[in-house]
């Protein structure tokens, strides 16, 4: 716990390393809230983006192997947004492509180192709820705990080649709109996720604070019941017709030990 704390402290003390160089707006009641608490740190996050990026072309080799697949440490950045996206902005940046340009919307995701297990599972299971439905655990050699919060709903589209225009503006227009749809979706899929885990966090701090509470309660509960007893026994009583002295009090008593034993899971 110490080391965790520790590293957390030396993590959160470092510059934002992002293209950004901050934590987007809507998620950083996410981030705050996550990271005022012991068991978490997060590492890193993205509220959602749709981006036009450009490539170079590849080599026929290398081609043939990997189609059209991304290679994000050769791409140029022509158009960035995490907001809706407007088509003139997306015509804009596919102007400026001399090589393959690529559209894409990117969802919502997060990384969150975790003290332990039960911390991460806490996590998965609220992204899960939430609607990010490709969030995992992975747990490495030294035991560090990350959770990532990851979605499906992801969208990449080639527009252009070596600078040329290979679709209509039209069909343009029509992609911009679908991943438009996408981030509102996302959107929506946050905002469960922050609601749901403010809701488990308060779950269970009440959970872990609980059974010290209940505790007590149960202790005053059988108190006033063993007062109750002894009462019964000192004086037979009859009250409308049915006999509660002490010989005669077998049903009673059940009665009386099930409330008990009910009250500890209450």
């Amino acid at each position: 716990m110490a080391d965790f704390k520790r590293w957390k402290e030396q993590r959160l003390s470092r510059a934002d390393g992002s293209r950004k160089g901050s934590v987007d707006e809507p998620i950083a009641g996410i981030v705050r809230l996550l990271n005022g608490r012991d068991s978490f740190c997060t590492t890193s996050s993205c509220s959602g983006r749709v981006v036009v990026l450009e490539q170079p072309p590849l080599p026929p080799a290398a081609e043939a192997t990997t189609g059209f697949e991304i290679q994000k440490q050769n791409c140029t950045w022509l158009m960035v947004t995490h907001q809706i996206c407007a088509i003139e902005n997306v015509l804009t940046a596919l102007q400026k492509a001399t090589d393959d340009a690529i559209f894409k919307f990117e969802p919502f995701v997060l990384h969150v180192q975790c003290q332990d297990l039960q911390d991460a599972q806490l996590l998965h299971k609220v992204a899960i709820e939430a609607g990010f439905r490709n969030s995992g655990i992975t747990v490495g050699r030294k035991g560090k705990i990350m959770m990532a919060v990851r979605s499906t709903h992801c969208l990449e589209v080639p527009l252009s080649r070596k600078g040329k225009l290979m679709v209509s503006e039209e069909y343009v227009d029509f992609v911009v709109q679908v991943a438009n749809q996408k981030m509102e979706e996302n959107w929506k899929r946050i905002d469960r996720f922050y609601s749901s885990l403010q809701l488990a966090l308060e779950s269970r701090d009440h959970s872990s604070s609980s059974p010290l509470e209940e505790k007590e309660e149960n202790k005053e509960e059988n108190n006033t019941m063993d007062s109750y007893r002894r009462k019964i026994k000192s004086k037979g009583t009859e009250k409308d017709g049915e006999c509660t002295s002490p010989g005669k009090n077998r049903s009673l008593k059940s009665e009386d030990e099930a409330e008990n034993s009910l009250g500890v899971f209450h």
